[in-house]
């Protein structure tokens, strides 16, 4: 039996940590990152990332056996248990505070169940007095190990509701201690109080601080129960102030971990949302460290002894379409570890459909074809939940250049947007340039020109400034749009015309006049060209590709060995008709596009000009205006 190939056993892992983890990938690929070790460390309790980001792969290491060297809990709210956490209110607390009581309360009963099994399992057969309490309190209250998170969370929703919980283990009466009287948010929270200061109680008799690692409960997949919602809202809300709390109820015994979508957490608005500055840690994937998850991946599927310079010379080709291919793949995907795993996994397959034994150039082109019109299918369900109109914003920038300014945005706004407020009603706000433009900046579809360089939302730069103009589409999605270029140049065709000054005989004199003309406009603008610095590189490389085969045709025409005696060239004023036509395209392209001028550059805007101004002086030329020859154009 043939031993596989290299590329038969690469493979970079599932789109879920979870797969990964059950077969053994992410254990034996898993890259350590900043955000890892701030979480690991407790400096940080609060994990932020887009989707695809690693959040799930850092809580699923964690929480797998040897991935912390204390104890974990997984939090992971399904429907069931986030419709109840969204409906608990309380008389007498605002919607936050009151969530926050049963997030509390599901983070003390997890920690109870956790003190009764260890403190047989680590600190011997004679419990302390609060941990047998501890056990007659989940006895008395029926919260028993295997429940599922949405039947305590509504048991505790009810029993919170109504000063129904059982504290006799603690000594607690709710009738005599607490009174009647006390509002209804009043009583939950004292009767919260009794059940936690009893759990520290018990860590403390143990002596479970300092001791070992703490409980670790990781909270994660809020997205999955979230609706942007005020309700919604809250309940996040209320699981940031818990899971704050729970390092001052619990101190050294227990630490909690919140993995959150940066997209839940920006939408966020609440009085305390700047205590929470300490405890971010942002989710950020540079392209070095992509390129460590590939090698990583790679090693962890091929061999531990695999090189970085065998996987990107031997494996992959060592260039695509002139760039060195890691680079040309992470600048195609968004930063995060699932584009970067579905983009060299598609490579990987289209090399084996193929049937070849490495990776080619051509395969990386064709993977890239269908990984672009995939991240722009996923780039709208991702933000389906907070912008259900992403799609048809999307739709806007299909066959148009990659290069977006505000000025053109609101052209295509101000066309499109009844149709948006037609179909989206209830968000006819948003329909507007500054608006769109902030959204999407946000998901990363588009970047900002600063200076020489094109920034991406994602990073730690400053937020998008009110005066910033120009636009980028991420190459991520180009592809899928047919948004190759900065700004679309028409392709010379001699076919183009201009209505009614074409096909008409006339001298060899007064052909190769106008010929001339046509050629000298074409040097003008080529030497214009070769000064706008203003201008995109590629825009400037791709205009004057095409003004050279104008040119060249003209000369081609020019150098006739029949020369002017031997009668009229074949539809001479055609092809400067056709000159004409292409001139005033370019021009209009680069006019559209909005890009401005700035000081000292000669950009889209002059160059504009010049396409405008010779196209008119070769239109006169041809009898466009009565009594002009457009002697003055002809030459730039």
């Amino acid at each position: 039996m043939t031993e596989p190939s290299v590329v038969e056993r690469l493979y970079f892992g599932h789109d879920e940590a979870e797969q990964d983890m059950a077969n053994g990938l992410l254990r034996a690929g898993f890259l350590q990152t900043a955000a890892y070790d701030a979480a690991v460390s407790g400096r940080k309790m609060l994990i932020i990332g887009r989707k695809g980001s690693g959040k799930s792969a850092i809580c699923v290491h964690l929480g797998e056996q040897g991935g912390h060297e204390g104890a974990t809990v997984t939090i992971t709210p399904d429907d069931a248990a986030g419709d109840e956490i969204r409906r608990f209110e309380l008389e007498g607390l605002s919607g936050d505070t009151a969530k926050s009581l049963i997030w509390r309360y599901v983070f003390a009963v997890h920690a109870a169940r956790h003190l009764t099994v260890h403190a047989r399992e680590f600190h011997g057969r004679r419990e302390p007095d609060s941990v047998k309490d501890l056990r007659k309190f989940l006895r008395d209250n029926g919260e028993l190990p295997g429940a599922r998170l949405a039947d305590f969370a509504a048991q505790g929703r009810d029993r919170l509701q109504a000063a129904g919980l059982q504290l006799g283990a603690f000594g607690f009466q709710i009738g005599v201690d607490l009174g009647h009287a006390a509002s209804e948010g009043a009583r939950a929270g004292r009767q919260l109080e009794v059940l936690e200061e009893h759990v520290a109680l018990a860590f403390r008799d143990l002596g479970c601080a300092g001791s070992h690692q703490p409980l670790l409960l990781l909270v994660d997949q809020l997205e999955k129960v979230w609706s942007a919602q005020a309700d919604a809202n809250s309940m996040v809300i209320g699981l940031l102030l818990a899971a704050k709390d729970v390092a001052v109820k619990y101190p050294g015994a227990v630490r909690c971990l919140v993995f959150l979508r940066s997209d839940i957490y920006d939408s966020l608005t609440f009085g305390e949302g700047d205590k929470f500055r300490s405890y971010e840690m942002r989710i950020d994937w540079p392209v070095a460290q992509l390129r460590r998850l590939a090698l990583s991946r790679a090693r962890a599927s091929v061999h531990p002894a695999l090189g970085e310079a065998e996987l990107w010379q031997e494996v992959f080709p060592r260039q695509v379409e002139g760039e060195e291919t890691p680079s040309y793949l992470f600048s195609r995907t968004l930063p995060r570890p699932r584009d970067a795993i579905q983009y060299l996994n598609l490579c990987r397959d289209r090399a084996l459909q193929n049937g070849r034994g490495q990776i080619t150039e051509s395969d990386v082109v064709e993977a890239g074809r269908q990984f672009s019109a995939w991240k722009l299918q996923d780039l709208a369900l991702e933000y389906l939940v907070a912008h259900p109109f992403l799609e048809s914003l999307l739709g806007l920038f299909t066959n148009t250049g990659y290069v977006v300014t505000r000025a053109a945005l609101q052209s295509r706004l101000v066309q499109e947007r009844a149709e948006l407020e037609r179909r989206y009603p209830a968000y006819t706000e948003s329909f507007t340039p500054e608006v769109v433009i902030g959204i999407l900046y946000s998901v990363g579809f588009l970047g900002v020109r600063r200076g020489e360089e094109i920034v991406y939302a994602g990073g730690f730069d400053r937020p998008l400034q009110a005066g910033e103009k120009e636009f980028h589409i991420h190459p991520c999605f180009r592809e899928a749009l047919g948004a190759h270029d900065a700004v679309p140049i028409t392709p010379y065709s001699a076919a183009l015309r201009v209505p009614g000054l074409s096909g008409r005989s006339t001298s060899p004199d007064r052909d190769f006049e106008l010929l001339r003309g046509v050629a000298g406009a074409c040097d003008g603008v080529l030497r214009l060209i070769s000064r706008a610095e203003g201008l995109p590189a590629d825009t400037r490389q791709d205009l004057a590709t095409e003004v050279q085969r104008l040119r060249r045709e003209t000369l081609d025409a020019l150098d006739d060995p029949r020369g002017p005696a031997a009668g009229p060239l074949q539809d001479a004023e055609g092809h400067v008709s056709g000159a004409v036509g292409h001139l005033r395209r370019w021009a209009s392209a680069l006019r559209d596009c909005g890009l401005e001028d700035r000081a000292g550059e000669i950009g889209a805007q002059a160059l504009a000009r010049r396409l405008d101004s010779q196209a008119t002086g070769l239109y006169a030329r041809l009898g466009g205006f009565t009594g002009s020859t457009g002697e003055g154009n002809s030459s730039g």
